[in-house]
């Protein structure tokens, strides 16, 4: 049974940093690829970052807009974890963080797996 549990959200004073682990299980996940999502209530789910997998042990991140520079996604294969460090943070930041792992077939097929979320909360 594959699954993915978050860990380390919580309070933090805004220009705070935390750092949010993603352990997954069930499977191996080297080849997925591993992104952050957040959520807040009344608003679509909104993409953070991803880490990418393109062959030969070589990762790619991506990041939206309003965390570039002050977010950084990375990955432990052999712990099967995922890790989003936030630096620098503001109150609209605050919400569920959520992580995926997906994959993509031929035939447009996909596998995707979600976390249960995690809170964060940035104070003013």
């Amino acid at each position: 049974q594959v699954q993915l549990v978050e860990s380390g959200g919580g309070l933090v004073q805004a220009g705070g940093s935390l750092r949010l682990s993603c352990a997954a299980s069930g499977r191996t996940f080297s080849s997925y690829t591993m992104g952050w999502f957040r959520q807040t209530p009344g608003k679509e789910r909104e993409f953070v970052a991803r880490i990418r997998w393109s062959g030969g042990g070589t990762y790619y991140a991506d990041y939206g807009d309003s965390v570039k520079g002050r977010f950084t996604i990375s990955r432990d294969n052999a712990k099967n974890t995922v890790y989003l460090q936030m630096n620098s943070l503001k109150p609209e930041d605050t919400a569920v963080y959520y992580c995926a792992a997906s994959r993509d077939y031929e035939l447009g097929a996909r596998e995707e797996y979600w976390g249960q979320g995690t809170q964060v909360t940035v104070s003013s």
